[in-house]
């Protein structure tokens, strides 16, 4: 069994190395992953640029590529290199991510992203995320990757892409696992104007972007982002079919014509 792990924290994130080493126990570990950070490039694609890719060694994977692209970019060049040379990849998987990635940020998420071009291409697709920018505990989300495989693989790409979550706290801890809606996350967000406070000699002004996670009094008891403050696991299994059928139903009332 060929599995394709990527990532959108960089290839040299510890959550990859960690995810990497639990699955090479249980399949052949190919790695296609950004050489730097590459965090809330959705499904990006560098459809315009050049896309740099350099093997690396990488403890537990078979063989490791560092690309120079974002998160789709990696999973759509890998499944491509590998195939060339007659290696069929069986799942994706991406993570572990340093990050939840629960609620409405999978629209942002690269972790996701990478995981639905492997759906994409008919693959069984798994994300993977600690709930934590700094985090210390991959246990049970490698933990949890593991055991999702063989049932992901006998869907064979006709589910969405399953999408783990936990608590950064030890495995033991964790109170356990629960299927989860996606729930609506907004943020305390704010731009800050670089140090220097005014603009270049062009007029241009550089912001930097920053937000925090707010509480939110209307999350239901399964949505994700509750449960996770709760340090219960969360899998949900998010879909790519965009069209809103009700939607549709509704603008036909509209008498649009040309």
């Amino acid at each position: 069994m060929n599995i394709l792990v990527s990532n959108d924290d960089g290839i040299n994130a510890c959550g990859i190395k960690e995810l990497v080493k639990a699955l090479s126990k249980v399949a052949n570990v190919y790695v296609a992953a950004p050489d730097t950070q590459k965090s809330a490039s959705s499904h990006a694609l560098s459809i315009n640029g050049k896309i740099t890719v350099r093997e690396i060694p990488m403890e537990g994977a078979v063989r490791a590529f560092q690309v120079g692209g974002t998160p789709a970019d990696c999973v759509k060049l890998g499944l491509y290199i590998l195939q060339q040379e007659g290696i069929n990849i069986d799942a994706v998987y991406s993570g572990v991510n340093h990050g939840g990635n629960l609620g409405t940020d999978t629209i942002y998420s690269g972790t996701v992203s990478a995981a639905a071009e492997g759906l994409f291409k008919g693959l069984p697709a798994v994300a993977v995320s600690v709930n934590s920018h700094t985090p210390t505990y991959f246990e049970g989300a490698c933990r949890l990757a593991v055991q999702v495989l063989p049932k992901a693989l006998t869907s064979k790409g006709k589910l969405g892409v399953i999408s783990i979550n936990t608590p950064d706290i030890p495995k033991e801890e964790i109170r356990g696992v629960k299927i989860a809606s996606l729930g609506q996350v907004l943020y305390h967000e704010w731009f800050q104007v670089e140090e220097k406070n005014k603009e270049d000699e062009d007029g241009q002004i550089t912001y930097t972007y920053s937000g925090v996670a707010r509480e939110m009094d209307c999350w239901e008891d399964k949505a994700d982002a509750r449960l996770i403050r709760e340090n219960y696991a969360t899998i949900s299994v998010v879909k790519y079919e965009l069209l809103d059928e009700e939607g549709n139903k509704e603008i036909q009332s509209w008498e649009i014509e040309i």
